[in-house]
């Protein structure tokens, strides 16, 4: 039986065997795709799959650049003890590598690249799963381009917990980057600038505050210019530039980047599982299930 690219891609989404693996064992069972299966787990390479459906919300992020060439990533583990295992530390920073130099355009594109070592990104993750025994994903990236002149600033917050890319115009040096990149770890803004602000956020934003100050029985007439006040508090929430800086609270961040000659083109800040449900292991509970079953 002809063994197609499509039953290759299927026995792929199925057991999250490699390529070549699939087409092997396809190959071995005459197309059965069931036998096929059966197969992958026989010679243990299907093991990856198993972990499929499990939460994996720890990891690492991670920060690289070269030339006018940086990348940001997350990689996610199911926990923090694997998280800080060197073997996945190193998987992380050759993802990076690997990024940065084949600069995909999508997650898609770039689990399909081949890597230097032979292998696609996907498989090469895969081989991390069956080594390690923990789901692993590559969830996310970002690389940016520079030109000269432009600086990026890279920090790395608690061993890649948190990690900050910034990049910056002007004649800023890299520590006045990194230090912008820091004050972004710790003050998480969503935006560079007021200008930023969606307008659909910034108007739900003033018509809270409109209620708040109507709520507190304020007059009408003076609303306008309260809530115009209390905006101002709100954009030093999720401005950038509009925060006082971490390193010296009295300048703002505009103040200190505009100072040393800069201004603030770009940041991206990511947080190991933000937005991902992470798993509650309630172990009291899990050994209570375990006694009732003696």
């Amino acid at each position: 039986m002809a063994i197609t690219a499509q039953m290759v891609k299927e026995l792929r989404e199925k057991t999250g065997a490699g390529m070549m693996d699939c087409k092997k064992a396809l190959t071995e069972t005459n197309g059965d795709m069931e036998k096929a299966i059966d197969w992958l787990r026989e010679k243990g390479i299907a093991k990856a799959a198993k972990k499929a459906d499990r939460i994996a919300a720890e990891g690492m992020t991670h920060v690289a650049a070269e030339g006018n060439t940086a990348v940001i990533l997350e990689v996610n583990s199911e926990t923090d003890f694997v998280a800080k295992n060197e073997s996945f530390q190193t998987l992380v920073k050759e993802l990076a590598a690997h990024l940065l130099k084949q600069k995909p355009a999508s997650l898609d594109e770039a689990l399909g690249q081949t890597m230097d070592n032979g292998a696609t990104v996907q498989d090469y993750i895969n081989e991390a799963i069956a080594k390690i025994g923990e789901k692993i994903t590559l969830r996310r990236f970002a690389v940016v381009n520079k030109a000269d002149g432009e600086t990026f600033g890279a920090y790395l917050h608690m061993g890649g917990r948190i990690s900050v890319l910034t990049l910056l115009a002007g004649n800023a040096s890299e520590e006045v980057a990194k230090d912008v990149a820091m004050h972004i770890a710790a003050l998480h803004p969503k935006y560079v600038s007021r200008e930023d602000v969606p307008e659909e956020e910034l108007n739900r934003e003033r018509e809270v505050l409109k209620q708040q100050a109507l709520n507190e029985g304020k007059p009408e007439n003076i609303v306008e210019k309260m809530v115009e006040g209390r905006l101002k508090k709100f954009y030093e929430d999720i401005c950038l530039l509009e925060q006082a800086f971490v390193k010296n609270p009295d300048v703002t961040v505009r103040q200190y980047v505009e100072s040393n000659g800069a201004t603030v083109k770009q940041f991206i800040r990511y947080e190991v599982g933000e937005g991902l449900e992470k798993r509650q292991d309630n172990f009291a509970e899990e050994v209570m299930s375990q006694v009732r079953k003696q």
